[in-house]
């Protein structure tokens, strides 16, 4: 069976210098604190990795349908409970939000915000760019997050004023991660621009804003899902823009493109997990995707 690797962070992650970020959110504890917890939730993603992986490209789930029609298998459930238990363990006072088995209120202004499949469809379809994020959050701003690319072997994680940190590998053994960030293009005509799936901007009624960004990018593709946002954090791609999502979707994505030196945000502009939309650059690029992206902020959902 496939087992996703166990990746480390650099000995020196505590003593790391302060990140640039463009956002005010706060670092309400000292390093050492925020090493643990950011530790706790690389390990969090390769134990929901694991389970993922033990019924992708297999026959071993069926496709159940919410109520809004979109997929959801027992490897999702099964990962969100070892998630949900695990922190429940480590820290009982935390709040929690998962997308498959919702909200538990906390006594601290800590919020984990996790999602263990993210793409879905892709993972049903054996296709290997699904991702599992798992994010927290102090008093709604975002904290540290990690994008794990289970099929791929893939990973990146960040905390606030520590940087990102990727890895690949197939080994077993433990791999450090290293220092990544966005890229330095400065044209989106010589950018990729990504997207989880097309037609959600017509469920924005912004078909014209995916058709400008199209026409403007060198090329366009759907990797999307986490594996968008990591593709922009390592610098493989300039520009990710998503007209739809849940705070579980992004929670994680936030914090992982701002260490890496980049830009997130609602189509608004503001720095919000639960608009229902977003997009991330390298930064460079930011302004110009705003331009066109904001005058349909205010467009409602299809739901």
């Amino acid at each position: 069976m496939q087992r996703f690797p166990r990746f480390e962070l650099p000995r020196d992650f505590a003593s790391h210098p302060q990140s640039p970020r463009t956002d005010a959110s706060p670092c309400p504890f000292d390093s050492l604190d925020l090493l643990e917890r950011t530790a706790f939730a690389i390990e969090l993603a390769r134990q929901a990795s694991d389970v993922t992986l033990e019924y992708f490209q297999t026959a071993a789930f069926q496709v159940e349908r919410k109520s809004d029609r979109s997929p959801v298998t027992a490897a999702d459930k099964e990962a969100e409970k070892k998630i949900r238990q695990a922190i429940s363990d480590r820290y009982p006072a935390d709040a929690l939000l998962g997308e498959e088995f919702g909200a538990i209120a906390g006594q601290t202004p800590f919020e984990w915000i996790i999602d263990p499949i993210d793409g879905t469809k892709s993972f049903i379809s054996g296709v290997p760019l699904y991702s599992t994020l798992v994010g927290l959050t102090y008093r709604s701003a975002p904290l540290l997050g990690v994008i794990a690319i289970p099929a791929l072997g893939e990973l990146v994680a960040a905390a606030h004023g520590h940087g990102a940190w990727y890895g690949k590998t197939t080994s077993l053994e433990s791999t450090p991660l290293t220092r990544c960030r966005v890229s330095s293009v400065n044209q989106l005509e010589d950018g990729l621009f990504l997207t989880s799936q097309v037609d959600n901007f017509d469920r924005r009624q912004a078909q014209s804003a995916y058709k400008a960004l199209e026409e403007k990018a060198y090329v366009s593709r759907s990797w999307g899902d986490g594996y968008g946002y990591l593709l922009v954090a390592t610098g493989r791609a300039e520009l990710m823009v998503d007209p739809v999502v849940n705070p579980w979707d992004i929670a994680a994505v936030a914090p992982v493109i701002l260490e890496a030196g980049g830009k997130f945000s609602s189509w608004s502009g503001s720095l919000d997990l639960r608009a229902g939309h977003c997009f991330a650059s390298n930064g460079v690029l930011h302004s110009v995707a705003l331009e066109v992206l904001q005058p349909f902020a205010s467009n409602g959902s299809a739901g």
